[in-house]
Order: structure tokens, then sequence, then C-alpha cells
């Protein structure tokens, strides 16, 4: 939960959530830092939303969380997002929402220029998905799985199927994998104004906070501020929009809240 530019890391990929359309989220933390989130967040009513909390023991795999969360999920399709991914583009959370499927599986592409950092997938001439390689030494694709996927109501007794991989952990690329077995996998490539940040290490997250702070200084515009995104969505009403201005009264961000709401 580490601090980007002028805001908890955890803001970002809760923006990308409510872009989308999302409006139920629950929130896997480690146990020493749940309270920390709680204390922060609270139950989401401030933003229209709903906030709900779990632990994960031990760092055990991404896919672990689909086990985690199955009474949350119910059998539900859901949205998951890796909590140190940033993206930023404009009309990002129309795009989300109009390629979204109601079945399957969707991954969320990025060209990159090392694919051996990353989990990479292959397509082919009809640009329908043919493999998934984990940090590839050659491959002849550059796309890269970003971390937000998308799983139909599959994803819990998928994830109870797989098992752990030489690191001990339930890989979500396994989880992939059985979809793509399926034929139910779909890939869409982010669009090249759209901005993926993955904030994995301190040199990434320096990077993310420079890239974040020059386009609020020279925009002026906030990025996933979380109060604005809900009151234009029409979550929150004026009357809640200015108990969080006159929450942040003394500080900018609350001139900014302001200055959204006129």
């Amino acid at each position: 939960m580490l601090p980007i530019y002028d805001k908890p890391m955890i803001y970002y990929p809760i923006s990308t959530l409510m872009l989308a359309g999302i409006r139920e989220i629950l929130i896997i933390t480690t146990p020493h830092d749940q309270l920390s989130f709680k204390s922060l967040l609270g139950d989401g009513s401030d933003l229209g939303l709903i906030f709900k909390y779990a632990v994960q023991p031990k760092p055990e795999g991404l896919a672990q969380a689909l086990l985690i969360g199955e009474s949350f999920l119910d059998g539900d399709d859901c949205l998951l997002i890796l909590g140190d991914n940033i993206f930023h583009g404009v009309g990002l959370g129309k795009e989300l929402k109009i390629k979204l499927p109601t079945n399957g599986a969707q991954i969320f592409t990025y060209e990159v220029a090392d694919p051996t950092q990353y989990g990479i997938i292959t397509m082919n001439d009809q640009g329908l998905p043919t493999g998934i390689e984990e940090k590839p030494i050659n491959s002849e694709s550059n796309l890269a799985i970003t971390g937000l996927y998308f799983f139909d109501g599959q994803a819990t007794s998928i994830a109870k199927g797989i098992k752990p991989s030489h690191r001990g952990e339930l890989e979500i690329v396994s989880v992939l994998q059985e979809y793509l077995n399926r034929g139910q996998l779909r890939v869409t490539e982010l669009s090249r104004g759209t901005a993926w940040l993955d904030t994995g290490n301190p040199n990434a997250m320096h990077d993310a906070s420079t890239y974040i702070r020059v386009i609020e200084e020279r925009t002026g515009l906030k990025i996933a501020c979380l109060e604005e995104i809900a009151f234009k969505s029409g979550l929150i009403s004026s009357e809640k929009m200015q108990q969080h201005i006159e929450r942040n009264s003394k500080n900018q961000y609350g001139a900014y809240l302001a200055k959204i709401a006129k």
C-alpha cells in the first residue's frame, strides 16, 4: 500500500474496477496489512461501493484469490486485478465495459520490448490464442499478459483443480491454460493510448510515480480520484461529495474535489 505520488497505491486498481462498472469489491491482503486497508477505505459506502476484506495467509499464488473469494463470488463473474498494477488511458472504462464477455475468461495484453520479463500469449493468424508462456527465453510474441483478468463462474472450480507449480504456488497461468484448452479464452490488446504500469519493484514504482506526477501537474486533473469517479458516475450525491470536500478542506485534494463538484 505504498503511496504513488500523492495517494495510496490501492486507489489505482480500485479506480479501474470502478470505471469498468464494478461496485462490489473484495480486497485480499496479508494478515499484517488488513487493518491499514480497512482504516483507509472503510466499507466503501462513502464511495457508493461495497468493500469486503479477506486474508491470504501466505503468498501461495495469484489463483489462490479465486479460492479465498469463493463465498464472495458465489458463482458470479468477476474482474480480478493485481494490487500493484496501474492502468491509465482515455476511455479505458468504456473500453472495458464494451469488451467484457458474458462467459469464459478474458485477458488484456500489452506490447512489451522484453518478453522474457512477462507472461506471454501467442496468437495465430486468425487472432486466436494458441499458447501461454511464462517469461519465455525465445518468443515470437511480445504480447504480455497484464494484471487484469475477467473470469466467469467456472473460475473457482478450475482453480480447485490445478496443482501447485514448482514454486509451490497456484499460478493464474494454469487457470488461463484450462480456459484456453476449453476454447473459452479471449484476448483483448489494450489500445496504444493506454498506459500499463507494473509497480512490482522500487524502480518501477518510481517510474509510475513520475508518470502520474507529470500527467497530473500538466493537465490539472487527478488520476484515480475515487471521489471524482463516484460523483461523476452517480454513485454518491452532491451532499456526500460535500462531505468529502469538507474532510479535505485544509489540503489541495479538497480544493480539487470542490472544483469537480462545481
